[in-house]
Parts: structure tokens; C-alpha cells; sequence
């Protein structure tokens, strides 16, 4: 189970929604978890991975370093 604490104006404004449209708070809730998620998971995911990667201190290869060695050129698709 989670619990959390609303700051007093946003627990007015979802307290009016529930009022209003005879929905439960945990379905806002849930559904603005979801909203978020689905939104910002990709690069939540990526930045944390970059991150790693940055304290790791390894270091990475360029595309054109990349391209040098396995000697593709522009044209080729």
C-alpha cells in the first residue's frame, strides 16, 4: 500500500473532482501515476542509465569512430 500527503490546494482541487464526478481519489491518483509514467518512464529509464554510464568512467565510441572502422560511408543504407 502507498500513502501520500497532498499539498492543501491540490487536495481541495482533487477533493472538488471527486465531488463532482463520484469518482474515488485512489482513481485519480492512479491514473495520474499511470499519465505520468507513460509519459516520462523512457527517459526516466535513459537519464538514470546515463548517469551510471557518466560515473562508470568508461568511455564511449563516436559514430564517426564507428564508421572509420567498420568503413561505412554515408551512401550506404
Amino acid at each position: 500500500m502507498t500513502s501520500l500527503r497532498l499539498p492543501e490546494g491540490l487536495e481541495e482541487r482533487l477533493n472538488h473532482l471527486v465531488h463532482e464526478t463520484r469518482r474515488s481519489k485512489s482513481f485519480y491518483i492512479r491514473e495520474a501515476i499511470k499519465e505520468y509514467l507513460e509519459e516520462h518512464e523512457d527517459y526516466l529509464l535513459a537519464s538514470a542509465s546515463y548517469e551510471d554510464y557518466l560515473k562508470s568512467g568508461k568511455k564511449g565510441v563516436s559514430l564517426e569512430d564507428l564508421k572509420k572502422k567498420y568503413e561505412l560511408d554515408e551512401t550506404a543504407s
